[in-house]
């Protein structure tokens, strides 16, 4: 199992919120199979997501997907996402 790790900031939460809501159906034709949202303590508008993949190869291809990049540009992210796909070590 691999993990996507997103990190970015968003002009107003309850707007991203929305949009990432109603790409779930795109997500899960990637591969996911789960996922978390979190905030900062600090900041509602800082956020992370991480989620789910049977294989870092499907995280991967999702990550540089045109779908992601069109639906963070639509939700508002203002900052440069930091990307990571993990892997629990064993």
């Amino acid at each position: 199992m691999a993990q996507l790790f997103v990190h970015h900031k968003v002009e107003d939460y309850a707007s991203w919120r929305r949009i990432y809501d109603s790409a779930d159906s795109t997500r899960r034709s990637f591969g996911m199979t789960g996922a978390r949202v979190f905030h900062t303590t600090t900041s509602p508008n800082e956020i992370v997501v991480i989620t789910d993949w049977p294989t870092a190869d499907q995280a991967r291809a999702y990550s540089q997907s045109p779908e992601l990049m069109q639906a963070m540009q639509k939700a508002g992210v203002i900052s440069q996402p930091e990307v990571f796909i993990l892997e629990e070590l064993k």
